[in-house]
């Protein structure tokens, strides 16, 4: 239940003189995040072509494995980009250091599209690769915290589940974005194109991230909530240790229900559906842009509602509670499916059952933190979560699919990872800290 802590409010907020600072704020924001999720997890939607150019081995599922693991290294940067670019936002400004994450974020997607194949410069072309995720990684690792607390800073508490929903819902157009160009590239290119060059093409469109971030990053200004917080903080990552180590914890459990799915069902459907159910390239793409339509549709609605509801903790253990049952019939369905129709079906109830739970939770946790500590503890809690859980989650569930043969054995890790969550969140307190 929401129990206020007045003894640790924010500054009532300044920025509610200005109705269309909000807006502009949000569509900032969350179109940049839009872009570098994109760009980060476009890779994932590509993973077997990659691992066919950059990882050649006799044995199809071992390339494929080699690619996913290298599609996990980008998010063990995340936690060093968190910490890093988390702290410069909570002691130097969410502004300045979300442009940075910009110019970062399309350095490493350069570094992607161009990069030569195995084939044409030996072992220096996956080296080249890991150093690419490494960079994407370390830049969202710091932009997807700080971007959500300069959205929740800057407009009303009344609007704060719809304003931080936009967030979210940028991540899932991320993702509709990149299966949709992938299964507009798939099904116009022949396999020798697609294979030989065709796979770039998402990562060039990428590139747009470095003129539109920087522009319309840098035309936004700090909220005063933060600017007059700023000036007395202490040393961000200190106090998160000493004060909030409980709630940071909870908080990558919390998440980790979310993360686990996503990533080892939404994003790893394109590949599991042509190296395991032996299912055509398109079917993967459909289910993973079904899905991606509705983490952009359903964000929103879920935080209008979670304005008129007030307290943020029973939606999320409904959704929450709904994603661990879940598991194994929606993977039941994918084994037995002989047709595209159950896969789309298991899909979009597992999406539902995420987007509402992500809202929820991502507004616990901003809310519970204090202004001088919100960006690099949202940055942190979020990207820990991922780097441990969701990084390996493609590489789990294709290891126990290569170890036991049964495409069902996927269920073996996605569903305790979300009891898991389920539980942490049922210890998480809700409590609102700030106007």
């Amino acid at each position: 239940m929401f129990t206020p802590d007045l003894s640790t409010c924010d500054p009532p907020a300044t920025n509610q003189e200005h109705p269309r600072q909000p807006l502009k704020t949000v569509v900032a924001a969350s179109l940049v995040t839009g872009l570098e999720m994109f760009d980060f997890t476009v890779f994932g939607f590509f993973a077997a072509m990659i691992g066919d150019r950059f990882f050649p081995a006799s044995d199809p599922m071992t390339s494929l494995l080699w690619a996913v693991g290298t599609f996990g290294v980008g998010f063990f940067m995340r936690p060093v980009g968190a910490m890093v670019i988390g702290t410069y936002a909570d002691r130097v400004g969410r502004r300045a250091a979300m442009a940075r994450t910009s110019w970062m974020m399309a350095l490493g997607t350069a570094t992607l599209a161009l990069c030569p194949s195995f084939a044409s410069i030996g072992v220096i072309a996956p080296l080249i690769i890991i150093a690419g995720r490494s960079l994407q990684g370390f830049a969202v690792g710091g932009d997807i915290g700080v971007a959500a607390a300069f959205v929740l800073e800057a407009g009303p508490a009344s609007r704060r589940g719809y304003l931080v929903s936009w967030q979210l819902a940028s991540q899932g157009a991320a993702a509709l974005l990149g299966a949709s160009l992938g299964l507009l590239i798939t099904s116009t290119l022949s396999p020798a194109a697609l294979a030989s060059w065709g796979w770039r093409i998402p990562f060039v469109f990428g590139l747009l991230i470095a003129p539109v971030g920087l522009y319309v990053r840098l035309r936004l200004r700090d909220d005063a909530v933060f600017t007059n917080t700023a000036r007395h903080a202490r040393t961000p990552l200190t106090e998160l240790y000493r004060d909030h180590r409980r709630t940071i914890l909870l908080a990558m459990l919390m998440i980790m229900g979310q993360t686990v799915p996503v990533y080892a069902i939404v994003y790893f459907m394109p590949s599991y559906a042509t190296r395991v159910m032996h299912m055509p390239v398109v079917t993967g793409f459909m289910a993973s842009a079904l899905s991606a339509s509705l983490l952009v549709v359903i964000p929103p609605l879920a935080g209008r509602l979670m304005d008129r509801l007030g307290c943020r903790k029973p939606l999320a253990l409904v959704a929450s509670g709904c994603s661990a049952l879940l598991v194994f019939p929606v993977f039941l369905m994918f084994s037995r499916a002989t047709s595209v129709a159950p896969i789309l079906c298991g899909v979009a109830l597992f999406s539902v059952t995420m987007a509402f739970s992500a809202v929820a939770v991502t507004l616990l946790v901003l809310e519970t933190l204090p202004v001088r500590v919100r960006a690099s503890g949202m940055a942190v809690s979020h990207a820990l979560s991922v780097a441990l859980f969701g990084s390996t989650a493609q590489f789990i569930v294709t290891g126990l699919i290569k170890w036991t043969g049964d495409p069902l054995s996927a269920a073996w890790y996605v569903t305790p990872a979300c009891c898991v969550s389920f539980c942490a969140l049922v210890l998480f307190k809700e409590r609102r800290v700030g106007p």
